[in-house]
Order: C-alpha cells, then structure tokens, then sequence
C-alpha cells in the first residue's frame, strides 16, 4: 500500500439551508490486486461525513485524479473514492477478453480491501457502464445512484466511430486521432451555447495528444473491450433513490437516451443540465458536483438554475428524490 497525505481543503461556505460541512482529514493511495492485475484506488477521507461514501467512476479517458476539481464541494460532505481500474490509467493492462462483468467485479474488490460496506455510486459515461454493472452485481453495496452523460446502449456515433479511431491509434496518428475524439465527446458548437466549449476542447486535444504509448494501447483495447462483450446486461438494477442526467446538448449520449434510460431503472428521476454536453462534469464542474452533492445528501434537486425541469420517466417512482 502507498500513501499520500494531501493538506486538507477549507470547508465551504454555507449558503442558506445547505450543511455546514466539515474539512476532509487526508487522501490517501492503495495498490490492490484482483484477478492477477494491479490497480490503484484514491481515497479522501471525511472524518464527519454526512452522507456514505461517494464512488466516483469516470470515462474510460479519466483517472482517479480527474476528480480533484470536484473535491472543493464533495470531500467536505463524505468520504470519496476514485479509482484506475484494470486497464485504464496507471494500473495494470487489461486484455480485452475480461469484461465489464469484471470490471464491476473489481469494484466491489476494492470496497472489500478499503472496508467500506456500502457507498453512493456515481458514474459518467464508461463509468455508468462499469458502475451499472457493479451495482446490479453487488445490489447491497449500493445506497443512492448518480449516473452523468448516461445511455443504455452503445450510442451509434460511438460504434461508427471505434473503427476508425481504432486505426488510426494503430498506425500512430495521434493527432488524427485526437480530432476525432474531440468531434465524438463534444457536441458541433452550432447545437446550442456550452460553457467553456473552447477551452473544454483544447483541454482535450491536449489531453489526447499526451497519451503515452501505454495509454493509447489501453485505449485501443477499450474500443475492442466494448465492441466484443458489449456495454448491457438485462439483469435486475437496484431499488435505490437515482438520478439520471446528462447536459442539455450531449450529441453522444443524448437526453433522450438518458431519458430512456432512466425509464428502466425503479424510481429514477432525470434532467439535464443547461448549457453542457457530454462533458457535462468538466464543463460545468460547480454545478455536476452540487447536483451530486444535493442528492446523495437527500436535498432537492428540484427548481435549480442550471438544470432543466426534473422528469420521473419511470413509472415507479417511490423511491424518486425530489
């Protein structure tokens, strides 16, 4: 085990009926092992949590760094939890013949190593399908559920598209294949006004253009991950309290694929979030990580200003929290 100490981050202010949280204590590293592959998982603690603790389960582009810019508003409420999963950021490589039914699996490995019992899951993007599967795998470890740029298939952009990005990393185009992961994560600044939509882009050409050649043959095997075992299982999802959103211009996972979504799963509400698209968390980072906040800490999602109005497209919304 490795373990970092970071200084604690000061507490926010509270803003009317919010609670008065309390500073994170430290972060930490753990390397764990399952199935033979090394991964390593980042843990913020909170001494005086409010709510369990939050999972947070990124795109397959995403570390289990990617989430500091969010930690300002969540680590003072709860404990958070980030991880690099076999085959994907620093961990160990992961060929394609393990599924996301391993993945998932992975997951609650890790639970069961840092001793936490149960947490609230969010997930965005590859990370909704990494976090789906866990949850309908290890229903008990699951308290609330937060999935972000959300769909339950494969979109068909991105089908369209593995192929030729496949190859295009295989023969060493990385600028080639930057531009197009660019073009497929973010929406044609036409559909509509997104925050940041220029700098969230040169961030991620930056960002492809960095891959080292362990990244891109990870990225490779992704693609060919997804493509060979596919994303959806019809297995039974969690009665939980769940939110479903995505931002209001996602051309990949669309609303109305989330919306869709959201109608499978019991007691699900949905909105999306104003002016963002796929890259909703990056783009509009305050306000993904107060809607997070507000729901795992059982506070209305209702009537904010940056979201859309709040849809139960399920018909069983007993469990919904408004």
């Amino acid at each position: 085990m490795r373990t970092a100490v970071i200084a604690a981050q000061a507490p926010p202010r509270a803003e009317g009926s919010r609670p008065v949280p309390s500073a994170p204590e430290r972060a930490e590293e753990r390397e764990l092992v399952f199935g033979g592959f090394r991964y390593t998982c980042r843990i913020v603690r909170q001494g005086a949590p409010q709510t369990a603790p939050l999972l947070l389960l990124g795109g397959s582009s995403q570390d289990r760094y990617s989430w500091q810019g969010h930690e300002k508003w969540l680590a003072p409420l709860c404990t958070l939890i980030t991880v690099d999963l076999p085959g994907y950021g620093s961990s160990d490589f992961l060929p394609a013949s393990y599924d996301i039914g391993f993945l998932g699996d992975a997951v609650q490995h890790m639970l069961t190593e840092i001793g936490v019992p149960e947490v609230n899951l969010f997930g965005g993007c590859f990370g909704e399908v990494v976090g789906l599967r866990f949850a309908q795998r290890h229903p008990r470890s699951v308290r609330r559920i937060v999935f972000g740029a959300a769909a339950n298939r494969l979109p068909e952009l991105y089908s369209e598209a593995v192929p030729r990005l496949t190859q295009t990393l295989e023969r060493g185009d990385i600028e080639g294949a930057a531009e197009g992961l660019v073009r497929l994560f973010m929406s044609n600044p036409e559909a509509g006004k997104v925050r940041r939509h220029a700098a969230v882009a040169r961030l991620l050409q930056r960002q492809f253009m960095n891959q080292t050649p362990d990244d891109i043959r990870k990225a490779v095997e992704h693609n060919i991950r997804l493509v060979t075992h596919g994303c959806y299982e019809p297995l039974p999802v969690p009665r939980v309290p769940t939110l479903v959103f995505t931002g209001e211009y996602d051309t990949l996972c669309t609303p109305d694929m989330g919306r869709e979504f959201a109608a499978t799963m019991p007691g699900a509400l949905f909105t999306t979030v104003k002016e963002a698209d796929h890259l909703v968390t990056v783009e509009r980072r305050e306000e993904s990580a107060d809607l997070i906040a507000r729901f795992c800490t059982d506070r209305s999602v209702e009537g904010l200003p940056y979201c859309t109005e709040v849809e139960a497209p399920c018909t069983d919304h007993t469990l919904a929290q408004v």
